[in-house]
Formats: structure tokens, sequence, C-alpha cells
């Protein structure tokens, strides 16, 4: 039982591992790439054609690949940074291509919901599109985003969870070896209570946050 505890736990903190370090990577992408979309497309304030048909397919094509597939098929390039495809760290590498289109889109939406009256007012005041983008369409728009950020961490731990069928660390691994390989239902169950409640937890503080940022603005 011992044993088994200290398996769990590891398992868990890989999980956690895994997450925030792809969460914060893919943030950033997200970001750069969700606020792309939404000033350079047709009629707002970095109107750019070439640059809007070049990121809108990027994504779509990233977004459209499941993710235990392109696990396996950025394998050589996982190899290529991190010197391995096994293990917790190698798995970060495609978890980070998979959120951050996925993350830039739910950032795209939460823009596009910002009134064209608070950016008509901004340009009218003589903001420049960088001040417009970072004084005005994020922080209207801040309040959306952790929703955002909150929908793309529990999309993170599904895909950790599957990341664990090709040794990728964490509670799918865990499930997998321990629970399906070896036929504990209950290794199975706990991983998953386990799994429903970190969701849970997470869904739980960003509804807290959206709601006392909303309250503030």
């Amino acid at each position: 039982m011992e044993v088994s505890t200290q398996i769990i736990v590891k398992a868990v903190w890989d999980t956690l591992y895994m997450v925030s370090v792809s969460l914060f990577f893919g943030s950033i992408i997200g970001i750069l790439l969700g606020i792309l979309l939404v000033v350079t497309r047709k009629g707002h304030i970095l109107e750019n054609k070439f640059i809007f048909n070049l990121v809108n397919p990027v994504v779509n094509i990233f977004r459209s690949i499941p993710f235990i597939i392109l696990l396996v098929a950025i394998i050589p390039f996982t190899r290529l940074l991190v010197g391995t495809s096994i293990g917790t760290t190698a798995a970060i590498v495609p978890l980070v291509l998979h959120i951050g289109p996925y993350f830039s889109r739910l950032v795209e939406n939460s823009l596009l919901e910002v009134d064209e009256g608070i950016i008509e007012a901004a340009k009218a005041m003589g903001a420049s599109p960088f001040q417009i983008i970072y004084r005005f369409l994020i922080p209207e728009a801040f309040a959306s985003l952790i929703l955002s950020v909150t929908t793309a961490t529990i999309g993170l731990i599904g895909a950790t969870a599957m990341a664990g069928a090709i040794g990728g660390g964490g509670l799918g691994d865990v499930a997998i070896t321990y629970g399906y390989q070896r036929f504990s239902t209950i290794t199975i169950l706990v991983t998953v209570i386990i799994l429903v409640i970190m969701v849970q937890a997470i869904q739980g503080l960003g509804n807290i946050l959206e709601r006392k940022i909303r309250r503030v603005q």
C-alpha cells in the first residue's frame, strides 16, 4: 500500500508539473496567436490579410490533429529539443504544441467580445495599436480570459492522461501501467477520482476569479 501511495503521489506531481509548464509556454503562444488573429482581421486595428491568412490555417491545422497522433508525429522534434521522447519533460513539447493553438482560439473569442466602441474611443484618444491592445483590449476581456485559461488547463489535464499511453508519466501512465495492464480496477478508479477532483478544483477557482474580476470591472 505504501509503494502504491508513493507511486500515486509522484504521478500527481508529474501531472501538475506537465500541466503547469505546458500551460505557461502554451499560454504565451496562445495569447500571441490569439491577439494576431483578432487585430489583423479585416477592419481591425492592424488589418493585415497576409498575416491573418497565414496564422488562421496554421492554428486550424494544429487544432485538427488529435493529441495522441500529434504526440507520436513529433517524436523526432521532441528528441531534438529535450533529447528523449519518453517521460514527463518530453511530454511537455507536444502538450505545448497542442494547447497553444487551442488556447489561441479561446483568446480570440474573448477579445472579440470586447465592445467595438471601446476600441473606437481608444483610437479617438490617439492610442497606438500596442496601447489599445495592452490598455484596452486585454483588460476589458480579462474576466473572459480567466475562463479561457481555466478551460485550457482542464484540457491539458486530459491531454496529460493521454500522454501516459506512450510513457509520458503522470496519472495516465499509472492508470495504464498499474491499472489497465495489471487489471487493477482500484488503481484506475483512484486515478479517475484524483483527475475529477483536480478538474473540479480548477473550474471552481476559475469561476470564482472570473466573478470577482467582473464585479471590479
